[in-house]
């Protein structure tokens, strides 16, 4: 399976937020939206970044309460890591893992096309799991 695959049924709709965005509004946004990450785009619409739950915590662990007082310019991560629709789930879950991240933006020709999330690609890679199992099963009985 690939990520268009992923995207293809989960749907593509993807919230974004501004780079001068306060930390105490992202924080809401985040638990208003039932999210874990948020990407942040800058001019045209380019990823600037992307604001976690874990980039949040540092920042109040590093700066106390006054962290919420910042722009999450200040605290996001800048350098992000993306996937294009063309990559496997296995791909992903390399590129997860090794970078200790639980949400990936798709990009398609430069532009922000979606955004996967590690439960996103658990969940698919359990559905290959059973479906293998029961086609093991099948050729087996007959």
């Amino acid at each position: 399976m690939t990520v268009k695959q992923i995207l293809d049924q989960k749907g593509r709709d993807v919230v974004t937020v501004s780079p001068t965005m306060g930390t105490e509004e992202a924080v809401r946004f985040l638990g208003d939206n039932k999210i874990g990450a948020v990407v942040v785009t800058g001019d045209g619409g380019k990823i600037a970044g992307i604001l976690s739950e874990r980039d949040i915590v540092r920042a109040v662990g590093k700066k106390g309460a006054d962290a919420l007082t910042a722009p999450i310019s200040a605290i996001m991560t800048s350098k992000v890591t993306t996937c294009g629709e063309d990559h496997t789930i296995n791909q992903v879950m390399e590129l997860m893992t090794n970078g200790r991240f639980r949400h990936l933006p798709v990009e398609k020709d430069g532009r922000l096309v979606g955004i996967i999330s590690i439960g996103d690609v658990v969940r698919r890679r359990i559905e290959d799991v059973e479906r293998e199992a029961e086609e093991i099963k099948a050729y087996i009985a007959g």
